[in-house]
């Protein structure tokens, strides 16, 4: 047994000492002329030396060189000269390979064509690439990539009976030049036939065919098949959607399209409690029902409770034509808040019609009225509104949770008129524009700006809800949550006719899903243009969690007489 014991042991440090020195094999491509991508797919086709000694390096080095010599050929290159050799470097067994490769094979001439149907269509592209030029070096990626952009896209138009009747490439390595000749020959092109929707669904099914972005005789897409499948999904009506529509089970070159529906359950309730600095703690809730009856319609309720502000809505929602993109709303909603030196309880009621094509202008028209009994300053009463309005927004980014580039515009436009239920003349503008682009390894600048203003022949009769107030954590950072305002003749905050705010930040990577952040905020509300602005600068850390970024940061007030010197600013939520 001791016997046992100690061979065993033997074996294990020399199987140990043996991974030790093999980690430290390392193949060197030298190149002349140098060329990178001539290397890269040397070293790609060599692969890995998985920590060969230098013994087993050199019974390695003929199959490395004829794997290098493909690697040539592959990018033109067959007259290359290859010569290995195996050095020691310490403890590191070095593979060398000295590469002459010569003149490359050049195209002589290029024949590139599409026939039949699919040369009618404008979308369907041919090959176009600067490597299948005559003149250019052979590639014989850039070859297969033709066939390949072909095949797909005759698969995605629906030319599933197409093929190459003629592909060829013709080499002559001695003479230097090699000739391409593809020919592919689409065919008719198979078109879509009835939409037939099945499953447990409570919907009508003429609302369920308002989601379908073709109609039955349209020429075959596999796109607009995924448009469907993302429509039914967006609708939060199902919990399962399966769009079947393959050309096995086309007649006479139509295809059917079976779509499949599990629904959704019809409600859900959500409650959870949060934190910023601005408000505190804070519990939301919210209750939704997803679908109500075979056209779709959809209502909901939400709540917060804060310290300062509590507010409770409800809303009813009918989806129009097309039901993703136009959709009309009803609401009322009941809120109270005491800010700083501010209190307001306020009713609303209203409806607004919403109109959301993709990667456009969300546009919506609204009209709400709304009652609000409120003390802000010396001014002390009730406000009575009929306010139609209209809203313009648009966010474009490259990922929802922690873009990268992009940028946010939104611009609401509401008006009041004593001719028209309401105690005062009133137009109400905000502008809002966000912008953020990163630069080299992560370095990310964020620009924020607000604008707003207050046109009317009764400001004293406003409610607060509509004056400009601002300050705290998604504004000037190193002030009070609405701490910055005019005052009036008591040193109490009354709220302003105009808003300007800008803000600029950079970010800096540390590691993983961590950032450095610096940043200076610019801006007041005000009652004219001539009134001082103030500024808060400041640092923080930025950890993006998987529901979005959250933000920590410390902010000095560098106008002490709407300050307090430091303040921290805890917030989360979206950049854009």
């Amino acid at each position: 047994m001791k016997r046992i014991f100690i061979a065993a042991s033997l074996l294990l440090l020399a199987l140990l000492v043996g991974t030790a020195a093999a980690a430290d094999a390392e193949l060197e491509v030298l190149l002349n002329p140098k060329q990178k991508a001539l290397r890269e797919n040397v070293e790609a086709h060599v692969g890995a030396l998985n920590g060969r000694d230098a013994a087993a390096l050199r019974r390695f080095a003929p199959a490395a060189e004829l794997s290098a010599a493909q690697a040539l050929q592959a990018l033109g290159y067959y007259h290359g000269r290859i010569r290995s050799e195996v050095v020691e470097e310490g403890n590191k067994a070095v593979l060398r390979l000295h590469i002459e490769q010569g003149e490359p094979v050049r195209l002589r001439s290029v024949e590139i064509r599409v026939e039949g149907e699919a040369t009618q269509m404008k979308h369907f592209r041919q090959p176009s690439s600067p490597l299948l030029r005559p003149g250019a070096v052979l590639n014989h990626g850039a070859y297969e990539d033709a066939k390949k952009l072909i095949r797909n896209q005759a698969l995605r138009y629906g030319f599933f009976d197409g093929a190459f009747v003629e592909q060829s490439l013709a080499i002559d390595p001695e003479a230097g030049f090699a000739d391409i000749r593809l020919v592919y020959r689409s065919g008719a092109r198979y078109r879509f036939g009835a939409i037939v929707f099945s499953g447990d669904t409570p919907f009508d099914d003429r609302m369920l065919q308002r989601l379908v972005p073709f109609k039955a005789g349209e020429g075959y897409d596999a796109d607009r098949l995924g448009e469907l499948n993302r429509a039914l999904v967006s609708t939060n009506y199902f919990s399962d959607v399966r769009v079947d529509a393959t050309p096995e089970g086309a007649v006479d070159r139509v295809i059917p399209v079976q779509v499949q529906l599990q629904a959704r359950k019809p409600r859900t309730l959500a409650a959870g409690l949060g934190y910023s600095t601005d408000v505190g703690p804070r519990l939301r809730g919210t209750w939704t029902r997803h679908w109500r009856g075979a056209q779709g319609h959809r209502l909901g309720a939400d709540f917060e409770f804060s310290s300062p502000r509590q507010n409770l809505g409800t809303w009813y929602e009918i989806p129009l034509d097309p039901p993703l993109i136009e959709s009309l709303r009803f609401s009322t909603g009941y809120q109270m808040e005491d800010l700083v030196d501010t209190e307001s309880e306020r009713f609303t009621i209203g409806t607004q019609w919403q109109h959301q094509p993709e990667n456009e202008w969300q546009r919506i028209v609204s009209l709400r009225w709304e009652q609000e009994n409120y003390r802000t300053g010396d001014d002390e009463g009730q406000s009575t509104l009929l306010l139609p309005g209209i809203g313009f927004s648009r966010l474009h980014s490259d990922n929802k949770v922690d873009p990268n580039r992009g940028y946010r515009l939104q611009a609401d436009l509401t008006g009041a008129s004593q001719a028209l239920l309401s105690d005062a003349d009133l137009l109400h503008l905000n502008l809002q524009a966000r912008g953020l682009i990163t630069v080299g390894a992560g370095h990310r600048f964020l620009l924020r700006t607000q604008l707003g203003g207050i046109a009317t022949n009764a400001f004293e009769v406003i409610p607060p809800s509509l004056r400009f107030f601002t300050g705290g954590d998604q504004s000037v950072r190193g002030y009070g949550y609405q701490t910055l305002s005019p005052r009036d003749d008591e040193d109490e905050r009354v709220g302003g006719r105009y808003l300007v705010v800008g803000s600029f930040e950079y970010q800096y990577p540390l590691r993983d899903r961590w950032r450095l952040a610096t940043f200076v905020d610019h801006g007041n509300a005000i009652d004219g243009f001539s009134d001082p602005l103030v500024t808060g600068v400041g640092i923080g850390v930025r950890w993006v969690s998987p529901v979005g970024p959250i933000r920590l940061d410390l902010a000095h007030a560098l106008d002490e007489d709407e300050g307090s010197g430091f303040r921290i600013h805890f917030s989360m939520g979206p950049e854009l």
